[in-house]
């Protein structure tokens, strides 16, 4: 069955006209529901970890400055969302989502976060609205309980996995991958095990023919017991935050494309949704929900 993590306080309560689109993350869900792609039955209900989980991940003084709202003023505004201790929990939810997630999809091959993807959180700050970086967590979670070895971060967000590159530049146990936007944010990108940059209004028949020719090679390479794919939504033309030219049906051809090679090779996957930023809300929704419908055809 597959299993997708959600909880109420994923859609977070945000300033009149803030530009992140909060309310997806009760949309998502309704929608799933609404059109059978999913029951009740699919969804399971994250809680609080213990903190020695996000403790692999981040410094503990960064860490206790984000639950005590104790952290530096220009260091909070980088996050770009107004901090609270509603939020920070939120965040703390997140991580145990992918951190359930990365179990369940241990037993049935694949699993899901409604939220999370928050990858551009280092190991000792936060921005770009991630707090805490939920893969991060989730792969040291799986090392530290002997459950996988070498994992593989398949981060195909517009946006470089900054933060995702810096918690892991030394570890060869984990491999980044990110392929994004060139000329999009972060600005000062960081060094990923393998890095593809994009030009503006990259296609999808160059998007696709790039990954295709670039992730099986990858995985025959280094040979992952478990991969994390950051599945973001934002690299469609409509993206507001996006540069690049991909159609709704082409970001769906992407995931095809990337379950179709972690299935084919037995290797669990854990989906992290992203980023979205499209204007209109149907159209973030919709093309989040290609994913799910992609995992409940290919794998159940």
């Amino acid at each position: 069955m597959l299993k997708i993590a959600f909880h109420p306080i994923y859609k977070h309560p945000l300033p009149e006209g803030h530009r992140f689109p909060m309310e997806k993350y009760d949309l998502l869900p309704q929608q799933l529901r609404h059109e059978g792609t999913c029951s009740q039955a699919n969804f399971f209900e994250p809680k609080r970890p213990n903190d020695k989980y996000i403790l692999t991940v981040h410094e503990p003084d960064y860490y206790y400055d984000l639950v005590n709202i104790t952290l530096d003023p220009r260091a909070a505004r980088k996050i770009g969302f107004p901090l609270s201790e509603v939020l920070v929990e939120r965040e703390i939810i997140i991580a145990d989502g992918t951190i359930k997630a990365s179990e369940y999809a241990l037993q049935y091959g694949i699993a899901m976060n409604i939220a999370g993807g928050t990858h551009h959180a280092y190991t000792n700050r936060g921005e770009a609205f991630c707090l805490l970086n939920d893969q991060a967590i989730g792969a040291r979670y799986l090392q530290s309980n002997g459950l996988a070895k070498k994992i593989l971060i398949v981060d195909l967000d517009v946006h470089q996995g900054n933060g995702t590159a810096e918690i892991f530049e030394n570890d060869n146990s984990v491999f980044t991958f990110s392929m994004h936007g060139k000329s999009n944010y972060p600005f000062k990108k960081e060094q990923s095990d393998l890095d593809i940059a994009l030009e503006n209004n990259t296609d999808d028949a160059t998007y696709l023919s790039i990954l295709r020719d670039t992730l099986p090679k990858l995985i025959e390479a280094e040979q992952p017991d478990f991969i994390y794919y950051l599945c973001g939504v934002d690299v469609i033309s409509t993206d507001k935050l996006g540069k690049l030219g991909m159609s709704v049906e082409g970001c769906k051809e992407r995931d095809c494309f990337v379950l179709e090679q972690c299935q084919t090779r037995n290797i669990p996957v854990m989906c992290s949704m992203g980023g979205g930023y499209s204007p209109d809300i149907r159209t973030i929704v919709d093309a989040h929900a290609n994913t799910f419908r992609l995992a409940q055809t290919l794998y159940f």
